[in-house]
């Protein structure tokens, strides 16, 4: 009989401990399946991580104060090599990445930024923004690396290109507003 009992009190101690696993709720609504967390692969993670940071940093164009007579009209500074590299990536992006089958490095990377034009179109009227004038700016930024590429399978063996180059061109377009434009108390312009 005490047999009986403790294997009764096991069986029961099983179902109790099996329902606070953490995955399944008892207490509050029920969600059946949805309730259990589906893990996110890296990959999409990496990817929504990557398109957030380019559109933070470099997709979006600010408005500059207006030109003056006395003041520059050279454009902004030249690309960062965070933004050559990440618009590199984009157009060429490195396949592989599986250990002992197939990998691929850039090393001994090197860059340079040309500047290609300058020039300021004639004041128009842009939607949302009012009276203002475009400023392009055009670089011509040149990689130099050495690349690697290592194959492991069916015959391991390794290429190596110390001589590797790619041309990419940055646009760096921004606006200028136009007139006497009163931007509010605390404006930098």
């Amino acid at each position: 009989m005490s047999s009986a009992k403790s294997v009764a009190l096991l069986i029961l101690a099983i179902i109790c401990l099996g329902g606070s696993t953490g995955c399944v709720t008892v207490i509050g609504p029920q969600l059946g399946p949805v309730s259990i967390p589906i893990p996110v692969s890296p990959f999409f993670q990496d990817r929504e991580e990557q398109k957030f940071k380019w559109h933070e940093r470099y997709a979006r164009s600010p408005i500059l104060g207006p030109l003056t007579a006395e003041g520059p009209d050279i454009g902004m500074d030249p690309p960062s090599d965070d933004q050559v590299m990440m618009a590199f990536e984009k157009a060429h992006p490195l396949a592989g990445g599986y250990p002992f089958l197939y990998e691929k490095q850039r090393n001994n990377v090197r860059i340079v930024k040309d500047k290609i034009s300058d020039y300021i179109d004639p004041p128009r009227d842009y939607p949302m923004v009012g009276p203002a004038q475009l400023h392009h700016v055009h670089y011509k930024c040149t990689i130099y690396y050495s690349q690697k590429e290592r194959i492991g399978w069916p015959i391991p063996y390794t290429k190596i290109d110390d001589d590797a180059a790619e041309v990419i061109y940055i646009d760096k377009n921004h606006l200028h507003m136009v007139g006497n434009v009163d931007t509010g108390v605390g404006s930098n312009f």
